[in-house]
């Protein structure tokens, strides 16, 4: 079952040229320009959760040799979920 999320319309006064931008950008993903406006503004203000940021801070402290290749997902996996 899905979730509906209210909207409210607001109106912004936006610069031409960087309307202009997002309209193209908008386009290109073959997007409307409130989706594709929605869709960027949200990115900006949500955090990830917990478990995502600890996902994060262990992926940045481990070390890993730039040269080293996967064969398969399974090797992935296995690399990633070794302590």
């Amino acid at each position: 079952m899905e979730t509906v999320t209210g909207r409210k319309q607001t109106s912004f006064r936006l610069r031409e040229d960087l309307l202009k931008r997002l309209q193209l950008a908008a386009r290109k993903e073959n997007r409307s320009l409130n989706n594709f406006v929605e869709s960027a503004l949200m990115d900006l203000v949500n955090e990830p959760n917990e478990e995502t940021k600890a996902a994060i801070e262990d992926a940045k402290g481990r070390s890993r040799n730039p040269d080293e290749v996967f064969d398969s997902v399974n090797d992935l996996m296995e690399y990633l979920t070794k302590e």
